[in-house]
């Protein structure tokens, strides 16, 4: 079921009607998740606001990578619990719960991920995630080094870094737009 709420406490209405390939994509998301996530009706109003986000999306979430899509979406929750956007919070726990299959799991990443039963590289990218929140200018080699130590490309580094930089943009704009989850994401995978 699509949710009609307004995605956000700024009144800027969807374009109507979307262009075919933006209607496309709203119709694949629907068939897929049974709802269009409201980041993507929020983005809605302007069409290359809303391509720009979904590109960014796409590929630090979906492309190619070292860094699996659970532990990318870890690296979500985490960054996203630290800066209590409660929309990320919510839609990209319900991804961990969904990619894991444990629900105890997107629980830990919003609470205390240092209680998750993670693996030690999980941990060292998650810790890496976390500094890079709460004090990029105190990134160094040595932070670094830690994630080669736990056996991440420098590349994989970069992904880390991409994804929590990303999050920590988007936590923003869903805190200052009053961006609402969709309700749909509350009861998946539990």
């Amino acid at each position: 079921m699509t949710e009609k709420k307004e995605p956000t406490a700024l009144n800027l209405p969807q374009v109507d009607p979307l262009p075919e390939d933006t209607q496309k994509y709203f119709d694949l998301c629907d068939d897929k998740l049974g709802m269009v996530p409201n980041v993507l009706r929020a983005y809605a109003f302007d069409i290359d606001k809303l391509n720009a986000f979904t590109a960014m999306y796409n590929d630090v979430m979906l492309a190619h990578s070292g860094i699996s899509k659970l532990e990318r979406e870890m690296i979500a929750v985490v960054v996203s619990a630290h800066n209590r956007c409660w929309y990320c919070q919510v839609a990209h726990g319900a991804a961990v719960r969904a990619l894991s299959g444990k629900p105890e799991l997107g629980e830990a990443m919003v609470m205390n991920y240092r209680e998750a039963d993670i693996t030690v590289r999980q941990r060292a990218m998650l810790d890496f995630a976390m500094k890079l929140t709460e004090a990029s200018a105190a990134i160094e080699e040595a932070d670094r080094q830690v994630l080669r130590n736990a056996g991440l490309s420098d590349r994989d580094i970069f992904d880390v870094a991409s994804v929590s930089g990303f999050f920590n943009m988007t936590n923003r704009v869903a805190a200052a737009t009053g961006m609402q989850p969709n309700a749909e994401y509350h009861a998946q995978a539990r």
